[in-house]
């Protein structure tokens, strides 16, 4: 099964008809690629393929020899992980970022002296990986190359003045300076308008300041005019434009909203939840059984996040202050004696409450994150990028 070498997914690409006078000419336009888990899943379930990455690596990593990767001999590949499957730095995807954030205590999990064989790593791995397939299949990246292109057409098109109107109209004001009115617009300009994310520093110090430089300084520092603003912000989109087209970014961008109706579905579904419940309560150490316990709790309910289409706790803290609320409402939480059907009762209330809370007020979750080395290969994986073919 051969590999694509820059990377884990190949970017898709579109036609553009070119404006020249023959008209009727196309070129490829590279535009961007959706990561849905896919690529994880194929490699994951290739055993052989996998088997041999895994191999591979582990030899890599175990530096004495003596068959058993230590903490430190695992960080390395704890932190290639994302990097090898074409993934986005942290912070692009909430859940994913939970999941590799997990990744060194559930290889270590178990062990005495926190150090796991090779098959411990394989299995390990493997169900992480799986994970964040998951996760990506419910909440893809779509990962996008920016080049000026769409800003252009943002700025020459109808969108651009109802825009800058409303951006002025927030941030405009008597006195204030036109400076600060343009770092502004170019911090609620977003991916959808062609803009990279005003939060990244390298984005920052390489395209967007640069850009705010080639405008007259005298005229940043005078206080802002309507039609000022207008015609600056435009000259600096521009500018913003042409950087990009020298040098082209690469974001991840995803877009969630958590608004409880999976877990309506979820809850309206008896068949599936009695399921889920048994399993969840399979599963709780043994220490834990009778004991509700706010650990314990959310400990469950992260079990249910897929099923219920929520985010593991800790990965978005709107959602977590709902989960810290639905367990103050259930009354659970203190660590009190429970039986089995008492504890699968304190899941359901919980999810209740947070079906709720979150159908009356949404959460709803924008990131952009620039990937600065896209597609590049990883020592987690590059040592085999291929298996044998036929």
């Amino acid at each position: 099964m051969e590999r694509n070498s820059s990377g884990w997914f190949g970017w898709r690409r579109k036609k553009k008809a070119r404006g020249g006078a023959g008209g009727g000419e196309e070129e490829e336009e590279q535009h961007k690629v959706v990561v849905d888990g896919s690529e994880i899943r194929e490699l994951v379930e290739d055993r052989e393929a996998f088997g041999m990455l895994v191999d591979s690596k582990f030899r890599q990593l175990d530096a004495d020899g003596h068959g058993r990767l230590s903490v430190q001999e695992l960080r390395p590949a704890v932190a290639d992980i994302g990097a090898a499957l074409g993934l986005p730095a942290e912070g692009a995807s909430p859940n994913t970022d939970h999941i590799c954030s997990e990744v060194l205590s559930e290889l270590t999990h178990g062990t005495s002296k926190g150090e796991v064989s090779k098959a411990e790593f394989q299995e390990a791995l493997s169900d992480i990986l799986l994970g964040m397939a998951a996760g990506l299949k419910r909440d893809p990246l779509v990962i996008l190359r920016m080049d000026g292109e769409d800003l252009r057409d943002f700025v020459a098109g109808s969108r651009y003045e109802p825009s800058a109107a409303a951006i002025f109209s927030q941030v405009g004001s008597e006195g204030v300076p036109l400076r600060q009115c343009l770092l502004a617009a170019l911090d609620q300009l977003s991916v959808d308008h062609g803009v990279p994310p005003a939060s990244d520093a390298w984005a920052v110090e390489n395209i967007l300041e640069p850009a705010l430089q080639q405008l007259p300084a005298d005229q940043l520092e005078q206080p802002a005019t309507r039609d000022g603003f207008f015609r600056q912000l435009k000259e600096l989109l521009g500018a913003v434009a042409d950087r990009l087209q020298e040098q082209p970014v690469i974001v991840a961008h995803t877009e969630n909203a958590y608004d409880g109706s999976g877990v309506k579905r979820l809850l309206a579904n008896k068949f599936e939840l009695d399921k889920l419940l048994d399993s969840v309560w399979i599963g709780v150490p043994a220490e834990h059984k009778n004991k509700a316990s706010k650990e314990c709790l959310i400990a469950a309910l992260d079990k249910m996040a897929d099923a219920a289409s929520l985010p593991y706790y800790g990965a978005v803290k709107q959602v977590d202050a709902v989960v810290d609320e639905a367990i103050k409402t259930a009354n659970a939480g203190d660590g009190k004696t429970v039986d089995e059907a008492e504890f699968k009762k304190l899941l359901t209330d919980i999810l209740g409450a947070v079906m709720r809370r979150l159908n009356s007020n949404p959460v709803f979750v924008s990131t952009s994150t620039v990937v600065h080395e896209p597609l590049s290969g990883s020592a987690l994986f590059s040592s085999q990028q291929q298996a044998p073919s036929e």
